[in-house]
């Protein structure tokens, strides 16, 4: 019955066939020649054929055996294949691989372009495609939807990894010539007297800032929420509104040199984004380099 198949056999006949002799499979294998002896009796009695006859002092295959030889040879491959540590032979110039990864539009502004570039130049044959962040829910990692999920910590689950990309802060972004870069330090009351434009994806109007700024007293006029820092800085750059955007995004948005950033002059907590996946994950090679790239991207320069 083919639930009693021994498919230690396949390997012993793919040596068999590959030396056509009975001595050199068994040194090929580490066996006795005895042992391999009673292993070819094993797979005639399976096969229903000599496989090896002799031939003089040779032995040769026979013609169910030749009609077999490829196809034992690629299934012994693939056998090996399956059964070895995982990530051997894995080779990245060589990955056909598409990898899901969930950030909110600021990271993919900040960081998106150089990640492409280092994955462009390592594993031409990869592509990210990249997930809006439209909330913290885990089962996407869970299900297998997205690959990497990045930002702000939220409900993961005890079993999600996560790892810490970099600490952000909030800064106050304005147009070059603002009323408020007239002073050399920004005071609480002078920014909370701005109006403010602020970002939530859920039309939240206050935050961490807010608070900060109760604790003194003081309250500051959101006139505007966006969706984006993008869009945050649009309207800054065109109007005396002050713009709340992590300093890493606004660093990353100054090619045209029309916005300024001043620090808060109140304190908040710091924004740690990491990224997380599922434990399935974590000892998949090409996972594993895309984690080390993600991380390498977003690491501070050295020196």
């Amino acid at each position: 019955m083919a639930d009693d198949i021994d498919l230690n056999l396949l390997t012993a006949l793919d040596a068999l066939l590959a030396e056509g002799s009975v001595t050199r499979a068994a040194e090929r294998l580490h066996l006795s020649d005895s042992a391999m002896s009673r292993t070819l009796a094993r797979l005639r009695e399976a096969t229903g054929d000599p496989l090896l006859v002799r031939a003089g002092r040779t032995m040769v295959p026979t013609p169910h055996a030749l009609a077999l030889r490829d196809q034992v040879r690629e299934l012994a491959q693939g056998a090996r294949a399956v059964l070895q540590p995982a990530g051997a032979g894995w080779d990245l110039k060589t990955l056909q691989r598409t990898f899901t990864l969930r950030a909110n539009e600021g990271f993919i502004e900040a960081f998106g372009p150089a990640l492409v570039q280092r994955v462009a130049r390592d594993a031409q044959g990869v592509c990210l495609r990249f997930a809006p962040k439209v909330d913290k829910d885990v089962g996407p990692l869970r299900e297998g939807i997205i690959d990497l999920d990045i930002g702000v910590l939220g409900e993961t689950g005890p079993e999600v990894r996560l790892q810490t990309l970099y600490r952000d802060r909030f800064v106050a972004a304005v147009r070059a010539g603002h009323p408020l870069l007239d002073e050399p330090a920004l005071d609480a009351a002078r920014y909370a007297a701005c109006g403010h434009v602020v970002t939530s994806r859920r039309g939240r109007r206050l935050g961490p800032v807010d608070e900060a700024l109760a604790a003194l007293g003081l309250a500051r006029r959101v006139a505007v929420v966006v969706p984006s820092f993008r869009a945050a800085l649009s309207i800054a750059v065109a109007t005396d509104l002050v713009a709340l955007v992590p300093a890493s995004y606004f660093v990353q948005d100054l090619a045209h040199g029309e916005l300024r950033a001043l620090p808060l002059p109140v304190e908040t907590e710091p924004i740690t984004i990491s990224q997380m996946w599922h434990p399935r994950m974590e000892r998949d090679p090409g996972h594993r380099w895309l984690r080390e790239v993600v991380l390498e991207v977003c690491s501070p320069p050295s020196g």
